[in-house]
């Protein structure tokens, strides 16, 4: 069974991968996924809230606020991809956010320990320094080739972006456990929903941006 589900995220991976290559170089194709993910990213969401909250007032509200977020961070994403050449580091950052979750992933199964958090069972002290230490690698790998000169302080944007993706992953894995569920839905395989790959994103890509622009 766990063969079977690491072959699925395999696969999965492996599509996501080649994806953000294609996105990366057609702007037509980024603008077409970022419409999807984010239909399908808040209706994931409506379905989580609706779990969570009896009283309509909360449950408007808080799916307000998510579709606004949502709006925003496509829209933004888009603008400052296509019309402000800030393409490069944002996709260097939406990277850093992959490393960090998959870095996570691989160390905390494979050396396990303590516990991070009573939230996320699934969390381990092991799996957090996994994704510090994944998204550093990777984070220096790509600045010799974008970040010129490079400044060692800028260190920071790598530990912000990775730290960011384990809080939304962690606030996404707290709203899961309040809705009695383990994952936000099926839509990519061995992964769960768009929302399970998405949540750290949705954080440390913003935050990673911001403290990048500040570096420079």
């Amino acid at each position: 069974m766990i063969f079977k589900n690491l072959k699925k995220r395999f696969y999965t991976s492996t599509f996501l991968i080649v994806l953000i290559i294609l996105i990366s170089q057609i702007n037509y194709l980024l603008g077409l996924c970022l419409i999807i993910f984010s239909v399908l990213s808040i209706l994931e969401f409506l379905n989580l809230i609706n779990k969570i909250f009896k009283q309509r007032f909360f449950k408007v509200m808080s799916n307000f606020i998510f579709i606004l977020f949502i709006f925003l961070f496509s829209y933004f994403f888009f603008i400052f991809s296509v019309f402000f050449n800030l393409k490069p580091y944002l996709f260097m950052i939406l990277i850093i956010c992959i490393a960090s979750d998959i870095g996570g992933y691989i160390v905390g199964n494979y050396i396990k320990g303590p516990k991070l958090t009573k939230i996320s069972p699934n969390k381990t002290i092991s799996g957090a320094i996994g994704s510090l230490i994944s998204s550093i690698i990777v984070f220096l790998i790509f600045s010799k080739f974008i970040l010129t000169p490079f400044n060692y302080n800028v260190l920071l944007i790598a530990l912000s972006t990775s730290i960011a993706c384990q809080l939304g992953d962690l606030f996404f894995s707290f709203m899961k456990r309040k809705a009695k569920i383990k994952d936000t839905g099926n839509f990519l395989p061995g992964h769960g929903g768009v929302l399970d790959r998405l949540d750290g994103i949705f954080v440390g890509l913003p935050v990673g941006f911001i403290t990048l622009l500040s570096s420079l």
